[in-house]
């Protein structure tokens, strides 16, 4: 049985879903928020997609997809409304204002449950019915241009440290500008992975619908693929 929240009593949830409902939302707040995310473990076993609505719902908003939870996550199939927390977290209710999962914001990471074994609450690539991992990455990549110019092999070795970081290694024939951020370690956040070097420089990139990645957008400059072999 899965527990989100555990050690709340159900009446401190009940007092927490009131004092959000009663909180006055900007509209422009709400529209960013909603939206169809995918809420799936962070181990990499299978989650499901739910709907975050605008219209308003006992104890706060109207969500939708709960039947795709039934199998892989049989707690939030009882899902009926979302609100946040008043600490710019996400909670899902049930019908009687029952918390069953509370979404805590992380500073440039996805919102997560807290515990050992957190669920993340992610927007996600279409036909995605879970989170990558770094077993699931481990192998061999090629950085590349868009119109398939190799840059560099990459290989992610699947030893992950205390840190949640996990070594590469680079092939010898790396262009020079890839060569001189002497990357050595990645690491993977939902569906964003990042390369990094020991003096700080980093590469991030963002997982697509067919497995492969892209650098950011956040990163600027030229267009940038990881690709596996």
């Amino acid at each position: 049985m899965i527990r989100f929240i555990p050690g709340l009593a159900a009446s401190a949830a009940l007092l927490i879903c009131g004092l959000a409902y009663g909180q006055d939302i900007d509209p422009d707040i709400l529209k960013a928020q909603a939206g169809t995310y995918l809420i799936a473990p962070q181990d990499g076993a299978a989650g499901c997609r739910l709907t975050l609505e605008t219209g308003e719902a006992i104890g706060g908003y109207s969500l939708s997809g709960q039947d795709s939870c039934i199998e892989p996550l049989p707690a939030l199939a009882e899902a009926y409304s979302w609100n946040f927390d008043g600490n710019g977290g996400v909670i899902l209710m049930d019908a009687t204002r029952k918390m069953l999962a509370r979404f805590v914001e992380n500073e440039g990471q996805p919102m997560k449950t807290e515990g050992d074994a957190p669920f993340l609450l992610i927007a996600a690539p279409d036909g995605f019915d879970r989170l990558p991992t770094v077993t699931s990455l481990a192998g061999t990549w090629t950085m590349q241009r868009p119109d398939g110019e190799r840059l560099c092999g990459v290989t992610l070795n699947g030893h992950v440290d205390a840190d949640g970081n996990a070594p590469l290694s680079l092939s010898e024939d790396c262009t020079a500008n890839v060569a001189r951020l002497k990357l050595a370690v990645w690491h993977i956040e939902g569906f964003g992975l990042t390369l990094m070097g020991r003096d700080g420089s980093s590469l991030g990139f963002d997982m697509r619908a067919d497995g492969n990645f892209d650098k950011s957008k956040e990163e600027g400059g030229k267009p940038l693929s990881l690709v596996r072999h």
